[in-house]
């Protein structure tokens, strides 16, 4: 069993997409954010950094605690033999689309959120959008050669759906993007992506 602490962020869904497709049983704790939750005591024993999302799997013996959704969807991969290839070459390619979604996009859309909500700039807001949109064009061009961004479902596709899916309104105001459109219908309508989306 594991425990999975989570908020309703692209980030905090993004390993609630893994639990569900590796059909590892796991009991959801929804922090409220706003509430300081992620501060308490009980949580940062869990996760010093005090961020969501975090895991602790109780499977073992041993209760092993996991932050930062990257490490959690390695983690899950390794632990149960799911959504990444042990062929090096193949790996590599799962590996740097996952990167891509959570080095570059994830965080230009945080950026979006925060120009717009805290600092109420729209020049930076402006700028991050087409920034995103710029990035989200380069997994669009990928997408026009593979049904999905490491040629097989896995763990890069499940990296990028939830900042996807949280500015889709963004993409489809832009128009065109349509292999990263059909992507996302793709995943989207997977029965375990429905159910994670639906968790968080």
């Amino acid at each position: 069993m594991i425990d999975f602490y989570t908020a309703g962020t692209g980030n905090g869904r993004r390993p609630a997409l893994m639990l569900e497709e590796c059909g590892v049983a796991y009991t959801t704790h929804q922090l409220d954010l706003m509430k300081g939750e992620g501060r308490s005591p009980e949580f940062l024993k869990i996760n010093p950094i005090g961020a969501i999302p975090a895991i602790v799997d109780h499977d073992g013996g041993k209760d092993v605690a996991i932050a930062q959704s990257g490490a959690i969807l390695l983690y899950l991969a390794e632990k149960t033999g799911k959504f990444l290839p042990k062929d090096a070459a193949t790996k590599a390619a799962h590996l740097q689309w996952m990167l891509f979604a959570l080095t570059d996009i994830a965080p230009t859309s945080s950026a979006i959120f925060y120009s717009s909500t805290k600092l109420k700039d729209q020049a930076a807001q402006t700028f991050f959008e087409e920034r995103l949109l710029g990035f989200l064009g380069h997994a669009d061009q990928r997408l026009g050669q593979s049904d999905y961004l490491a040629g097989e479902y896995g763990l890069a596709d499940m990296a990028l759906y939830p900042v996807y899916d949280g500015r889709r309104a963004l993409v489809e105001a832009k128009g065109g993007m349509a292999d990263l459109k059909r992507w996302a219908d793709a995943v989207g309508s997977r029965p375990a992506v429905k159910r994670a989306m639906a968790v968080v």
